[in-house]
């Protein structure tokens, strides 16, 4: 989203915008001269209600609704220029129990959301994707990868059409909600031992500020039905967990609990069949659409050699962040520095 003079203002839409992306991009887009609104989608007033008061700047719309009803989504994005759809059901245990409302949800609402923006002749749409969409093994992570395919479609049978639709894919987004760095600085203020499923087990790992920053990048760069893949870092489960014990100084030790249901063992941001066609733009994957349209006879009778010369891009195989590198990525993070100063622990340098 490119900046623009002051009487240019655009109006964003975020759907889910009450969640910690949501927070985040619209702290930011608030420190713009170019913003004229921001719109807040979501179904929960106590957390709109609580945004408002946080922020209090006469520029946020909010607006009650779910992405699961068409006509809420269509009335959030009138007279939008850009939007960020962040809505979802994004904890694995609960899509796990009820799959059924994960695809009402991240399928099916994020079809409203690519259909109303279309209906609004909206720029240009962005689409929040997880890792757990490639090669998924749960509920959460096949109905992203559904809404995925809804958006890449979308550009497949639409590529002249005025919105451009893309997607953006990340890996564990630091202290945002259900983020195990919280749980963990919970548990050592609370005097216990922190919990760990598998200390092998690695994850992909990126700032809120980073997040923004990739969705940032696709609106200035997607074309139709791209999707955006900022490359990271990975640590092990156990390295984070003694990042934070030796930040807060503590004593505690770690407790392996075991793989939880429905949980992989690594996470990749991407495919090898998506890295074949990839683009590599520096910190950044661009992974066109496929560009072989409704002629069938090219999926049936053709293939690709070149997918075998690649390997997925996943958190086992990239550059592994030693204990000391956690512990520095940990301390960019304004949630953990304000924890420590109320833990009486002076962090020099940040």
């Amino acid at each position: 989203m490119t900046q623009n003079s002051a009487n240019d203002g655009k109006t964003v839409l975020i759907t889910g915008g009450t969640g910690s992306f949501g927070h985040t991009v619209t702290k930011q887009l608030l420190e713009r001269d170019d913003i004229q609104e921001i719109r807040v989608l979501s179904r929960d007033e106590a957390k709109q209600d609580q945004m408002r008061h946080d922020l209090n700047d006469e520029r946020l719309r909010f607006y009650l609704g779910d992405v699961r009803e068409y006509l809420s989504v269509e009335r959030a994005m009138r007279g939008v220029d850009y939007a960020f759809h962040a809505a979802a059901l994004k904890q694995v245990p609960s899509c796990e129990f009820f799959p059924l409302e994960a695809v009402r949800t991240n399928v099916m609402g994020s079809d409203n959301v690519v259909r109303a923006a279309d209906f609004a002749e909206v720029t240009s749409l962005v689409c929040l994707s997880t890792d757990k969409a490639v090669y998924p093994v749960n509920a959460m992570g096949m109905s992203k990868a559904m809404m995925e395919k809804i958006a890449m479609s979308f550009g497949m049978n639409n590529r002249t059409a005025t919105t451009t639709v893309s997607c953006v894919r990340y890996g564990n987004v630091m202290y945002s909600r259900g983020s195990v760095i919280p749980l963990f600085i919970q548990q050592l203020k609370a005097g216990k031992n922190l919990t760990v499923t598998n200390p092998e087990m690695t994850r992909f790992m990126m700032s809120l500020v980073d997040s923004v920053s990739l969705v940032e990048y696709a609106f200035n760069n997607a074309k139709q039905g791209d999707l955006f893949i900022r490359k990271a870092k990975s640590c092990t489960i156990g390295n984070l967990a003694q990042a934070v014990i030796n930040l807060f100084k503590s004593t505690a030790t770690v407790d392996i609990i075991g793989t939880r249901h429905a949980e992989k063992v690594s996470e990749a941001l991407a495919s090898r069949e998506e890295l074949a066609r990839a683009q590599d733009h520096g910190e950044y994957f661009r992974i066109p659409i496929d560009s072989r349209e409704l002629n069938y006879e090219l999926y049936f009778e053709e293939g690709d050699r070149t997918q075998q010369l690649y390997d997925d891009y996943d958190s086992h195989t990239v550059e592994r962040m030693t204990i000391d590198e956690t512990e520095e990525l940990l301390l960019t993070l304004p949630e953990v520095r304000a924890e420590l100063l109320l833990a009486g622990i002076t962090v020099e340098g940040h």
